[in-house]
């Protein structure tokens, strides 16, 4: 009989990695008990703060190791969910998020990580919507996420468009405000420039006007008490995100949009408020698409990271 061996599924950040390990067999979406290869296990991570891709490298490695030291069963297979532009070779073309791991040796890294196992990797934004279509059965959607930046992708005909291997949907770099503050891929105005947390927070503290950062819980807090420089930091950033979701709909004609994110998934009245304002740009005869919170939550590249260690097919610049 074979040993029993399990997939897991990363999901880098731009400040923090999930991990999710899951038997062969199992459903992506089990439960999470971690005291025997039928259940998964996760855990959740923050990069050091002050770290490089070395240092960060090297905390990935030691959460790898704790997994291994869990279970004696192999991975077999992992995926990986990741924000930064790759190329075809593996290589980190750039990552706002983490400028360090521009250069970086993607593909090797993670197979020096993982030796024994087959390694694949696609866009955080793209595995997320994947995850999304397979969670609600939806074939045609699209998907925003709003974290530290805001990714984002499509789902046609229950494929990936344009396709796991073949470029990523940047819905975080549409132009919503060419006037509007400097994004970290140089442009003005991009989706996530707008609407990304970081924004959201920076706008957040230059309303209320006393000095100092807005933290996200002091931002929640507020929020959720409708002080009104908190409710007016949100609204810019969910009318912002209500307006992509209007031009991906004339575009695509999505049956839905979802909205997801650690950022979107932790203000309660946030997904509720972009779906006001894309309902209040629609134009006759040309509703926009139905706008509706993720069902993954804030987990949805995870879960997508988990379906790519399960098949990989065209994703990533190679098993290894």
């Amino acid at each position: 009989m074979n040993a029993p061996t399990g997939r897991l599924g990363i999901d880098i950040g731009g400040t923090k990695v999930a991990l999710r390990a899951v038997a062969d067999g199992a459903r992506g979406r089990g439960n999470d008990r971690a005291d025997a290869w039928e259940d998964a296990w996760e855990d959740v991570f923050r990069w050091p703060e002050t770290g490089d891709a070395d240092r960060d490298l090297a905390a990935l490695a030691e959460r790898v190791r704790a997994l291994r030291d869990r279970w004696d069963a192999p991975v077999a297979s992992v995926g990986v969910a990741m924000p930064g532009t790759v190329d075809p070779a593996g290589r980190v073309v750039t990552w706002p998020g983490r400028p360090s791991w521009t250069g970086l040796d993607f593909g090797a890294s993670l197979r020096a990580l993982f030796p024994a196992a087959r390694v694949a990797w696609a866009d955080d934004g793209d595995l997320a919507a994947l995850a999304e279509a397979h969670a609600t059965g939806c074939a045609n959607l699209v998907y925003l996420g709003v974290g530290t930046g805001i990714g984002g992708g499509i789902v046609l005909g229950g494929r990936p468009c344009p396709g796991l291997g073949r470029g990523s949907s940047e819905i975080g770099h549409l132009i919503v405000d060419r006037a509007g503050p400097r994004c970290g891929c140089g442009r003005r105005g991009c989706l996530q420039a707008v609407a990304a947390g970081p924004a959201t927070l920076r706008r957040a503290a230059r309303l209320r006007g006393t000095g100092g950062e807005v933290p996200f819980a002091a931002l929640r807090e507020a929020f959720a008490a409708r002080a009104p420089w908190a409710v007016a930091a949100v609204d810019e950033s969910c009318a912002a995100l209500g307006a992509a979701i209007v031009s991906l709909g004339e575009l695509l004609a999505p049956d839905r949009a979802l909205v997801g994110g650690g950022f979107a998934d932790g203000l309660p009245g946030f997904v509720a408020a972009v779906a006001d304002h894309a309902r209040g740009l629609a134009r006759p005869g040309h509703p926009p698409p139905p706008v509706g919170p993720a069902v993954l939550g804030g987990l949805s590249s995870l879960h997508g990271a988990v379906l790519l260690a399960e098949d990989p097919g065209p994703a990533g610049p190679g098993p290894a």
